[in-house]
């Protein structure tokens, strides 16, 4: 693990998660919330943001088209994660076809791992049976990056490609800035850290700025779509951001937190615009696929299930799993 206290240890751990020919933006590394904050001023977010909000258009389709958001990942591009890799290779293997010419670079179909089709990469429209599917990545401090920027945008290497932001991950216990003046981060065990107020309110900020933006874009872009919806992990940042306050105590999510300035709602898009978009899977269908998942691994301990259903089986997360892809399928197509 790199020294917290400093910085500059964390960029080689960044510079590796491009995948070539894509490079790491060291401009575009967001280590704590504070930088999170910070980012959002940066000039290629804002560029972007500014650009969502008022000129982007999505695809053209003939009949219906649902926009389906996807959670942000560590590997850049997107499309070859583990989660994305998955989540691609399932709608291809149920019918739906990729659409016009993709825009990847060749080289990236060297780093594609074996078993999965060069389809996989396809950024362009998938369609089955008149219907489309228009997918778009929940991204922070993007905000919202269509699938058709994953690989260039304005002719240049997508910034989505060249950027790392784990600083929202509190979880994970080095979502802290320790070389920082503002840093109120405290020690708890094995050289992890807890936020401390200044995180906490940084993070509320970035959460409700963001969501803000979101809820505006999706607002705008609504008449182009039948439908609008999100497959969120459960218990995550990108979860939170979508949900309405039910949603989130639904889904065991906290709903607010405590701040300098006192307690601060995390407010989700489905607070500013009620039922835009649609969260899956639901608590209900979580808690069902956990039961199919029991039995699928019968004789497993369930200790192991949870953790296999945590991070998917393989070590993604459970979004990856066939039960849960099957959930997806069923509101696609439902």
């Amino acid at each position: 693990m790199p020294d917290l206290r400093n910085r500059d240890e964390w960029l080689p751990i960044s510079r590796q998660k491009p995948i070539p020919p894509y490079t790491l933006d060291p401009t575009l590394t967001f280590y704590c919330p504070q930088e999170n904050l910070e980012g959002l001023e940066h000039p290629d977010v804002r560029a972007l943001h500014r650009h969502m909000r008022e000129d982007y258009k999505p695809p053209s389709a003939n009949g219906a088209m649902i926009a389906l958001l996807l959670p942000c990942t560590k590997a850049k591009p997107y499309s070859l994660s583990k989660e994305h890799l998955e989540i691609n290779r399932y709608l291809l293997q149920h019918g739906f076809a990729p659409v016009g010419q993709p825009d990847y670079p060749e080289a990236l179909l060297s780093a594609l791992p074996e078993g999965y089709p060069r389809e996989a990469l396809h950024n362009g429209l998938l369609q089955r049976d008149g219907l489309s599917i228009h997918r778009i990545v929940i991204s922070e401090p993007m905000g919202l990056v269509p699938y058709e920027y994953i690989y260039t945008w304005r002719g240049q290497p997508s910034i989505a490609a060249r950027y790392d932001d784990p600083g929202l991950f509190e979880h994970r216990g080095t979502a802290v800035g320790l070389w920082r003046a503002d840093n109120t981060a405290v020690p708890i065990s094995g050289g992890k850290y807890r936020w401390g107020p200044n995180e906490r309110a940084a993070y509320a900020k970035v959460h409700n700025l963001l969501t803000e933006h979101m809820a505006a874009v999706l607002r705008r872009l609504r008449p182009r779509y039948s439908r609008i919806v999100g497959y969120v992990s459960p218990k995550l940042t990108h979860r939170s951001f979508l949900t309405n306050r039910r949603e989130k105590a639904a889904s065991g999510i906290v709903a607010h937190k405590l701040t300098p300035e006192g307690r601060v709602a995390l407010i989700g898009v489905n607070d500013r615009e009620p039922g835009l978009v649609e969260v899956v899977p639901s608590a209900e269908e979580l808690d069902a696929v956990q039961r199919a998942l029991a039995q699928r691994l019968a004789g497993m301990s369930p200790a192991r299930v949870r953790a296999y259903f945590a991070g998917g089986g393989g070590g993604a997360t459970p979004l990856i799993l066939p039960e849960t892809l099957a959930v997806l399928e069923r509101h696609l197509v439902g």
